[in-house]
């Protein structure tokens, strides 16, 4: 499709599509998920001038990986959140096959957008940009064209640029994949967003200690918290084992020690960052008040996720909650947002057996259980999880042949903390020491069912719903 129509054919799209996809049962209550078509990566997730900006991955003209935009909102409170215009389409010759991912940066009061040109050839070759764009008075984005052409010894898979300040510099990491089909993860050094130098590898398949194994490193984000680096990163194609890396492709993070003089990035061992079946592409940002959050999207790449049902009415994917990073022992720890604490409605007990506890409402939910023992809690007859001595396994059944697969985390579990919204569970274990997010799509009004001998203590309450506006 031409650019010169692409933005009709958008707004059309919108009014003829958002009614249908605000009346399915599926599309959350208090989670972010697109008007219509497809949503995916978060991008330029940035608290800038008092409000909190995040950018996402839109198609508005169907659930199909096509036309990609940036889309805008932006909130106050990580709750109410706001449409802003369009940020970017694919209407020049550098990013004509997609505006992909990003972030955000504040230079000097400029809300400036970093991200990918993508552009794909006739003969199923490509190559890649990667772009400024910066906000104007009118709450749009001007671009500024490209500032880093393909460097050497790369394919045109290159893509997806996180850039933070430290001391005097901007720096940048950048996923890649190198001429021999392996995924690495690039640092670049800028003082000005303008003119890159390429300080080198980082991280990657076959470096500081990792194997050969996957074959692109996509949407890396560096940060730190503590004393501890943490490079949070998307290996495709890393080896499934039999109890982590299951999805068709994974979220993952590394931890140790970033030396910025020379561009040495000393790490330890590859961890998996949720153990759910839907969850790709999560992007952080920092708080006025100094705390670093997250946001994924939940959702995977290929797998069947053009099987879910929402996508009958035109719309598939959804954000995570906002997640707040900590850090213990050198591990990265994830937890709801305390914000999201002021959708609760009126708490509600029970204590005993888990076998007695009544059926919950899981429409919207928050529920913290502690227990000992086997447990089984049951969404809607769609979705399981046993908790067991040795861990957690998660079935659901295929949506392709209605076979159970599962997902494990492995450890001793003592609380559990789940999030509810229409389609979905986000859980989490141990205070944030893991997390399984998924979609599911019960029969409504979706259910909670406790089973085993073991006893249990539950607090929950019913959230409300906090649409975009």
């Amino acid at each position: 499709m031409a650019a010169s129509t692409l933005l009709p054919d958008i707004l059309l799209a919108v009014m003829r599509g958002q009614p249908r996809a605000l009346s399915d049962p599926h599309y959350p209550g208090w989670h972010l998920a697109p008007v219509t078509g497809l949503l995916n990566d978060p991008n330029g997730f940035i608290h800038f001038a008092g409000r909190y900006h995040l950018f996402y991955q839109w198609n508005a003209l169907g659930c199909q990986h096509q036309h990609k935009c940036w889309g805008h909102w932006s909130s106050a409170d990580l709750l109410h959140w706001q449409h802003e215009p369009i940020a970017l389409m694919p209407d020049e010759e550098y990013d004509r096959s997609g505006c992909y991912s990003g972030s955000a940066v504040d230079d000097n009061g400029a809300l400036t957008l970093i991200y990918t040109g993508n552009v794909k050839f006739a003969d199923g070759a490509r190559t890649a940009w990667q772009c400024l764009a910066v906000q104007n008075a009118q709450g749009g984005f001007d671009k500024l064209g490209p500032v880093i052409a393909l460097p050497d010894g790369y394919t045109g898979h290159v893509r997806d640029p996180k850039v933070w300040r430290h001391g005097e510099h901007w720096f940048m990491v950048l996923g890649a994949q190198d001429q021999q089909k392996q995924g690495k993860v690039l640092l670049l050094r800028s003082a000005d967003l303008r003119q890159w130098h390429n300080l080198g590898e980082i991280a990657g398949s076959g470096l500081n200690g990792l194997a050969a194994a996957s074959y692109m490193w996509e949407c890396p984000d560096m940060f730190t918290l503590g004393d501890t680096t943490f490079l949070i990163c998307c290996p495709q194609g890393l080896a499934q084992e039999q109890h982590r890396f299951l999805n068709a492709h994974p979220s993952a993070w590394l931890s140790g020690d970033l030396d910025y003089a020379n561009a040495r990035f000393s790490h330890g061992e590859l961890h998996e960052l949720d153990a759910g079946f839907e969850f790709y592409a999560p992007q952080t940002t920092l708080t006025a008040d100094g705390r670093r959050l997250l946001v994924g999207w939940m959702g995977v790449p290929d797998g069947e996720e053009m099987l879910q049902p929402t996508v009958a009415n035109g719309w598939i994917h959804q954000m995570t909650c906002v997640r707040e990073l900590g850090t213990r022992d050198g591990r990265l720890f994830q937890r709801p947002v305390t914000e999201l604490q002021a959708l609760r409605s009126t708490e509600q007990h029970y204590q005993g057996p888990a076998a007695d506890a009544p059926v919950i409402d899981a429409q919207r939910l928050e529920l913290l259980l502690s227990g000992q023992g086997d447990i089984t809690l049951d969404f809607a007859d769609r979705l399981r999880l046993e908790w067991r001595a040795d861990g957690l396994r998660l079935a659901r059944r295929s949506l392709a042949n209605g076979e159970w697969q599962f997902r494990y985390w492995r450890g001793a579990v003592s609380q559990l903390q789940l999030l509810c919204d229409h389609s979905s569970v986000e859980i989490f274990i141990n205070e944030g020491e893991g997390v399984m997010s998924s979609r599911y799509f019960p029969a409504h009004p979706a259910q909670l069912t406790l089973t085993g001998h073991a006893e249990v203590t539950a607090r929950y309450w019913s959230l409300r719903p906090c649409m975009v506006e």
